[in-house]
This record gives C-alpha cells, sequence and structure tokens, in this order.
C-alpha cells in the first residue's frame, strides 16, 4: 500500500475520522501553503492539529517516508565499513546499515560514537533484529544522531524483504524519499561535470586527499544533469559513471567535451527506463532524481506484456 494512503489511515483511526475527511484536510492544507509542501508533510500538520502524536508510534520501513520520528524493528540485512570525514573544518565517522523488514528495505545512517562503536567492535551482525527509536527521516533514509537508540531484538521476522521495492511511478507523483522505476524522455542535457576520487576506496577526494588513505593517485570521474519527462511533470536527473556507461555512452565521449557536445544531440528524445531515488537536494533547495540504472525501451517487450 501507499505510505500516504497508510498514514492516512493511521491519521483517520487516532482522530476518529474518515479517511476521506482526513485527505481533504490534507489537501485543503497543500492549497493553503501553495503547495510547498509534499503531501505526507501536510498531512504530519494536519495531524498535530488534530492533536495526533506518531513521535512514540512503531511503523514498518514501507511507511517511514511519510513520518518524522523513525520508531521501528527491522533485520540488518548489510553493514558498511566505518568512515572517517572531513568537511568543513569538521572531522568525524560515519557509519552505514541496510536494514529490512517484510515492507521493503531502507539505508540507515549513524552518526552517534556509541552507535558506530557498535560497528566497530563487532557488536552487530547480519541477521540481528534491531529496534530503532527516535530516528529522523532524511531523504528516503534513517539518520541516527545521539538522540536516537539502537537496542538489539530478539523478535522473529518473517518475509524478510532482501532488496530494495521499488514500484512503478509517473514523475508527476514522485516526492522525496521515493525509490522509483520511470519510463521517461530525456529532452535535456547538461555538460558533464568532473570530479577526483581515491583509487584505493572510491570516495570523493576533498583538499587534503582522501580522508581514509591520506594522498593517493587520483582517478577522474565524471556526473552528468539531464531533464527527463514522462508528459506528467518534468524532473532533473543525476547520472555517475556506471549511470553513463548503461546509458550508451563510451568513455571518450564522456571524458572529452567535444566528444559528448556529439553525442548529445542524439541522447535527446530518446526514451529510457530510469530507476533510482527522489531526494531533496538541500544545498540548492531543489528535488532531484538520483539513477540507479538504465533499461532500454523494448517495444516488443512491452507489447508482450500488454497481451498477457
Amino acid at each position: 500500500m501507499d505510505p500516504y494512503i497508510q498514514l492516512l489511515e493511521r491519521i483517520a483511526q487516532a482522530a476518529k475520522l474518515s479517511q476521506e475527511e482526513v485527505e481533504r484536510k490534507v489537501e485543503a492544507k497543500r492549497a493553503k501553503l501553495s503547495g510547498l509542501v509534499s503531501r505526507e508533510g501536510a498531512a504530519q500538520i494536519v495531524a498535530a492539529e488534530l492533536g495526533v502524536n506518531f513521535d512514540k508510534e512503531q511503523f514498518t520501513i514501507a511507511e517511514l517516508p511519510g513520518v518524522k520520528r523513525a520508531n521501528f524493528v527491522a533485520q540488518i540485512l548489510a553493514i558498511a565499513p566505518v568512515r572517517s570525514y572531513s568537511k568543513n573544518g569538521r572531522e568525524g565517522k560515519v557509519g552505514n546499515l541496510t536494514l529490512g523488514d517484510a515492507s521493503g528495505t531502507i539505508r540507515c545512517v549513524l552518526w552517534d560514537t556509541a552507535h558506530i562503536g557498535l560497528v566497530e567492535q563487532g557488536t552487530l551482525h547480519v541477521g540481528d533484529t534491531l529496534e530503532i527509536s527516535n530516528g529522523m527521516m532524511r531523504n528516503g533514509e534513517v539518520h541516527l544522531s545521539s538522540f536516537a537508540d539502537i537496542k538489539q531484538s530478539s523478535m522473529k521476522l518473517a518475509g524478510v524483504q532482501l532488496t530494495a521495492i521499488v514500484s512503478p511511478k509517473r514523475i508527476g507523483e514522485l516526492q522525496p524519499g521515493m525509490k522509483a522505476h520511470v519510463r521517461a524522455f530525456i529532452v535535456q542535457a547538461f555538460d558533464p561535470r568532473y570530479f577526483e576520487v581515491c583509487s584505493e576506496c572510491g570516495k570523493r577526494l576533498g583538499e587534503g586527499g582522501c580522508a581514509v588513505h591520506g594522498q593517493v593517485t587520483p582517478k577522474k570521474r565524471a556526473l552528468l544533469s539531464l531533464v527527463l519527462d514522462d508528459g506528467t511533470e518534468s524532473c532533473r536527473a543525476v547520472l555517475f559513471q556506471d549511470q553513463l556507461l548503461q546509458l550508451g555512452l563510451q568513455e571518450a565521449e564522456i571524458y572529452s567535451l567535444e566528444a559528448f557536445l556529439i553525442k548529445k544531440a542524439s541522447l535527446l528524445g530518446e526514451e529510457h527506463f530510469f530507476t533510482g531515488s527522489f531526494r531533496q537536494n538541500t544545498l540548492y533547495n531543489t528535488t532531484e532524481f538520483m539513477v540507479d540504472s538504465i533499461a532500454p525501451v523494448v517495444p516488443v517487450t512491452l507489447l508482450a506484456s500488454f497481451q498477457k
């Protein structure tokens, strides 16, 4: 079920109203705010006005994009190595877990030293069940600060999803935090931007080199922004090295601006399936589609699917 619909049901049940009445209030709130907030955001405002508080209520992973406070139980599917960072004169560490339940999967980002210590000390293992409390949702991920809590749970979860569930969506339906599979045309392509990454770990290099490996021989990488349109809306999409190759570009066309400009003309008007995450770019206050994979639109395959 759509997380937004699930959120409406929870509000309606808690406020003892019909789901239709709650939805009318949400749409009225969005209209009053000139559509500047998402449906989920407007629903949270309506819930607060109705005296409904979800801060301590437990959710499934599929419902988390519509909430502010993330309280849920999930199984650890993967544990990434802890990495160090240096940003704006501040240094620290960050950890990442991939968590899953029967409704889907989600990335959990650890910022607190105590939580990161659980990874560094080997306390957490793939397959463990965790109870997460007071997490914060950001761009479809759960972020755990020192105010959040992680507890190992003896609960056994059934039917845990091992991979992310990605649903077909129209661009006009996308909201920040959604993972989606979109069929769209390329209507605009910008010039690629280049940056350097560490040859050891692949992380982007800062002024002092790699935060983990120091001064290394850099590798050049590219980023390309496109504008996609599917007839309902358009959006800006961001592609990195692997996705550019999936789009059919050769390395010579990626790293030579002259060669890219020749290829660019043939990209415009191409139709593909794009899979990725829709997120809010807080630096520029814009929304963008971070593309993970690209597949061609094959007319014969589409015709066969319609005939089933």
